[in-house]
């Protein structure tokens, strides 16, 4: 695309084609000669263990005799496109007596501004001290008193079954 024996200087010719000056000088390196010994390994020993990722690939080139790490040889199997295969965890399937809920917003009309909330806690972390039981006597029959610090700043509290009592915060989740 550019030449140098053309009429219009270099510079020239790549402003107006909008490549980098730098790209013209620059010669790609080849892999080593170790590196392409490697690959070589490599690629023999994926063909009969293609489950071998990158640790494993890297500790049979131990065994063998090769100085040859696992961030090396990650690198290499990528430059090769090898990619282990494994059995993944199929989690899509439903197991046979997990019990079904109904959709309730099935046929509803949502047409104003908070019609609908929605509040998922599946994946809030154990919260270690922040998680206390009522104490008996104190109006809260099995509920938990939750403390946490939102991302303002502000103590955010919640008390679950009606819980009206008078607590302190001992730590904060900070978000």
């Amino acid at each position: 695309m550019v030449s140098a024996d053309h009429q219009l200087s270099q510079r020239r010719q790549c402003a107006l084609l909008r490549l980098m000056r730098s790209g013209l000088y620059y010669r790609p390196v080849g892999e080593s000669s170790e590196n392409l010994r490697f690959m070589d390994l490599i690629d023999k020993q994926f063909l009969e263990t293609p489950w071998y990722g990158s640790r494993q690939m890297a500790r049979y080139m131990q065994r063998q005799g090769h100085k040859c790490g696992r961030h090396r040889v990650r690198r290499l199997m990528r430059k090769m496109r090898l990619m282990p295969i494994y059995q993944t965890p199929n989690t899509s399937k439903k197991h046979p007596q997990h019990k079904v809920w109904p959709y309730l917003l099935k046929g509803l009309a949502i047409t104003r501004p908070n019609q609908v909330w929605c509040v998922d806690i599946s994946y809030i972390p154990p919260l270690g001290t922040m998680l206390r039981k009522a104490l008996p006597g104190s109006g809260c029959v099995g509920a938990f008193c939750i403390s946490s610090r939102s991302w303002t700043g502000s103590a955010a509290r919640s008390w679950l079954g009606g819980c009206r009592t008078a607590w302190k915060q001992t730590s904060a989740l900070r978000l």
